[in-house]
């Protein structure tokens, strides 16, 4: 995997990688990824404990196998697969293995429970969970010319872009399926067809359990015209240039990601169904147990970012079950997460 040179011009897939990924990539800084964005993991500690109450419901599903499994793709710098180990209860933590995929080097000092792993392990028995994972597997990026025809993207190094071949073949396919471009110049698409094969492969990984994906996400019912290409850094958004200086991400269309059975919730719903509330405590608290009022109230605004509209709440979770009984079986379980199912092909 090459970096490239300033004056090169490649697909966005392929400076992304470089960029991301490549030897001096953006994910392999020492800083880690933390240090440039805010993540629902980094907002609140109540994030991770939702996932682990998400892993218990899936254990009690899988009948509380021996060995309870838990995955974080894109692990950062392992915070969540530690949270979540450290929120189970002691019944469920002494049977789960945590697993943290990273490009990245093991970070000091992470629980020694937790395997560092550069890819998911075969043979998962529980969850499998990847926030903010898809938005960074890089795509093409298609652009409408003046004869009304979706090209591929060209950019170099230092950001500048040109349009290329028209789209053809399987991304073409993609396109017409998933985000059919109008004939109008300058409209863009993100072609998520690398996203839908990493999907599947982490799902494939699975044998019984539930696999999920959270991530800044459309529909087809409402796709961006100009697409979401952009980039982090600092702490800030920043225009999306592939030197390995900044992020590079876009948003993901989870709806052609979901494989039979899937289901796509906003997080706002799921958080709320996982027992996560943005209620206040009752003021009475404040005379009686001041102490005890505010920790309550500290973890009811943390509570009230992860589910905001208009923020973190509006985030899409892609919720796959793999191997376990039909939907409604999982009802009670589940917290009703996995009823109503719809078929893939009719999302």
């Amino acid at each position: 995997m090459t970096q490239g040179t300033v004056g090169e011009w490649r697909g966005w897939r392929a400076a992304s990688e470089a960029a991301l990924y490549g030897p001096d990539g953006f994910y392999r800084r020492p800083e880690g990824p933390g240090a440039h964005f805010r993540t629902s993991v980094h907002a609140s500690p109540l994030f991770a404990q939702a996932v682990a109450r998400l892993l218990c419901r899936v254990d009690e599903s899988l009948g509380r196998p021996e060995t309870l499994d838990f995955v974080d793709m894109a692990a950062g710098r392992g915070e969540l697969a530690a949270g979540v180990l450290a929120a189970l209860p002691a019944d469920v933590a002494s049977r789960a293995r945590g697993y943290a995929v990273e490009v990245a080097d093991r970070p000091e000092g992470l629980d020694h429970r937790i395997e560092w792993l550069a890819e998911p392990p075969k043979g998962i028995t529980g969850l499998l969970f990847a926030n903010e994972w898809l938005d960074n597997v890089p795509v093409e990026i298609a652009e409408v010319d003046s004869a009304g025809v979706p090209r591929l993207v060209l950019v170099r190094q230092d950001g500048r872009e040109r349009l290329g071949e028209p789209v053809s073949g399987a991304e073409a396919e993609w396109l017409a399926r998933w985000w059919p471009l109008p004939a109008e110049e300058g409209l863009r698409a993100e072609i998520g067809l690398p996203r839908d094969e990493a999907w599947a492969s982490a799902v494939a990984t699975v044998d019984r359990g539930l696999a999920v994906a959270v991530d800044y996400a459309h529909t087809a019912r409402a796709r961006p015209l100009f697409g979401t290409l952009t980039g982090f850094r600092e702490g800030l958004e920043t225009a999306p240039v592939p030197d390995g200086s900044c992020d590079i991400t876009a948003h993901v269309a989870l709806d052609a990601c979901a494989l039979p059975g899937g289901r796509v919730l906003t997080q706002r719903d799921t958080l709320r169904a996982l027992d996560l509330s943005g209620a206040r405590p009752p003021l009475a608290l404040a005379s009686t147990q001041p102490a005890a009022y505010v920790r309550a109230l500290a973890s009811a605004s943390e509570a009230t970012e992860l589910t905001a509209s208009g923020g973190l709440g509006d985030f899409g979770w892609l919720l796959q079950p793999v191997g376990l009984e039909p939907a409604g079986a999982l009802a009670a379980p589940l917290g009703g997460l996995l009823v109503d199912v719809p078929d893939h092909e009719e999302q």
